[in-house]
């Protein structure tokens, strides 16, 4: 899969999810890059040279911020390609996986955590 389909992709996730959350994605920012670095690697406690990561939130969730909440960068979900192309050779596949790597990060910015999101399946 291309870098532009990959986009495609993660666009027809977006607009497939419900109205409810979608129109609660408020400032935030969805890219699309080819690696974590090391450095987000680390800093999520994974070992770069075994771990695998799909998927980044960087920002507050939303359960966090108060009502006083100043205006910020916006949060940030990356979704990492060249993982996902790697493992998930058969396009069906890697589409399901984009899927729910974008699902599992918007979770995080609704302030759903790791356990949570497992009990969800994803």
């Amino acid at each position: 899969m291309e870098q532009n389909e990959l986009k495609k992709e993660v666009a027809q996730v977006l607009d497939r999810l419900p109205e409810e959350f979608r129109s609660r994605l408020h400032n935030v920012e969805i890219v699309i890059e080819q690696r974590p670095k090391k450095s987000q690697l680390i800093a999520m406690g994974l070992d770069p040279q075994r771990d695998v990561l799909y998927g980044l939130y960087e920002g507050t969730p939303l359960p966090e911020r108060s009502s006083v909440y100043p205006p910020v960068l916006p949060d940030k979900i990356t979704i990492f390609s060249e993982p996902l192309i790697r493992d998930f050779q058969d396009p069906t596949e890697l589409r399901k996986q984009i899927g729910i790597t974008l699902i599992h990060e918007i979770a995080h910015y609704f302030g759903i955590d790791e356990k949570e999101i497992e009990d969800l399946g994803y």
